[in-house]
């Protein structure tokens, strides 16, 4: 593995270079994790990297602190550059944003949001899922049931023909498969659900199976008392980045109408992740474009960097700290 100092040096080399047509003499650089960054008076040039290669929340909180008046976001061609550059758009001012392709630089393009295909047609198994007490959240072509925002079971699409898959995570969807076939489906789903249901719970000690995507424990909770966040009806609906696993950091949506009738959306983060906001931002565009857009954490997440942020969208959105019985037992 190369040594984390000498990466960060090439990084701020390749900067040099990529920029070198277009940054004084004088441009300073700057510390940014996992790329690089110039400092060129009011001018911030930022090169996504790694694992920040699509992180445009990153650059513009490195932006934020070194007082930059204008941002320049630099990432990879392709897929990195389309997501950045649409995310950019969001903003008022907008960063500019650049596809690298080698050493040479272009305006990134943005790309479009993908359209997920619809979920299968099962509504037996749906019922299955709702009997069993799971919440049923339609999610990337597939309907899953989840315990308070964990993943219990899943319905995909087989070769032939809807097929539901019960388990926390691959390989325990996998073991589940192996070692309880024998079980009919709606017990295999009682059984994955009553282990879950007794740690995924405010009071319970901590445990995995309560530390999981709490963002999602969050959503569901807000979905169950929509007016504590100001609304009269939310339900769940997939984020256009989805999630690859159950232990990286992500964000939760939900739509639906406010107390005066407009259309809402809310999206649930814990943490700090700073690309909250142009992630909510991209999902508002998604589901629901021109609706009002809250963004819900827990309240002693809800930093002056995140509200600076979404303040700077060209349709702010609000940021409400939250505490309360939904509350995972951290460690």
């Amino acid at each position: 593995m190369i040594d984390p100092a000498r990466a960060a040096s090439l990084q701020a080399a390749r900067l040099r270079t990529l920029t070198r047509d277009r940054v004084g003499p004088d441009a300073v650089p700057s510390a940014f994790p996992g790329g690089a960054a110039l400092v060129d008076g009011p001018r911030g040039w930022a090169l996504l990297a790694g694992e920040a290669s699509t992180s445009l929340g990153g650059a513009l909180a490195w932006a934020r602190r070194v007082g930059a008046a204008r941002l320049d976001v630099l990432a990879d061609a392709g897929a990195a550059a389309g997501l950045v550059a649409r995310r950019a758009a969001f903003f008022a001012p907008a960063p500019g944003v650049w596809s690298v392709d080698g050493s040479t630089t272009s305006p990134a393009a943005p790309d479009p949001a993908t359209v997920p295909l619809p979920p299968p047609d099962a509504p037996e198994l749906r019922m299955m899922f709702a009997e069993a007490g799971l919440e049923v959240v339609e999610e990337d072509g597939m309907t899953l049931g989840e315990m308070l925002g964990l993943e219990v079971a899943r319905i995909v699409h087989g070769s032939d023909g809807p097929e539901l898959a019960v388990g926390v995570g691959r390989f325990d969807r996998e073991i589940t498969e192996m070692t309880h076939a024998h079980l009919a489906p709606a017990d295999r789903v009682a059984r994955v659900t009553e282990i879950v249901a007794g740690y995924r719970r405010p009071e319970a000690p901590p445990h995995p199976l309560n530390q999981m995507v709490p963002e999602r424990w969050l959503r569901a909770a807000l979905v169950t008392d929509p007016a504590r966040v100001g609304a009269s009806a939310l339900h769940p609906v997939p984020s256009v980045r989805g999630r690859r696993n159950l232990l990286e950091t992500g964000i939760a949506s939900a739509v639906g109408t406010d107390t005066d009738g407009r259309p809402l959306v809310v999206t649930c983060s814990t943490g700090v992740d700073l690309d909250l906001v142009p992630a909510a931002a991209d999902d508002r565009a998604a589901h629901a474009p021109g609706a009002r857009l809250v963004l819900v954490v827990p309240a002693r997440d809800a930093l002056a960097l995140t509200r600076d942020l979404a303040a700077r969208l060209a349709d702010p959105a609000e940021v409400i700290g939250l505490d309360g019985e939904w509350r995972i037992p951290w460690t």
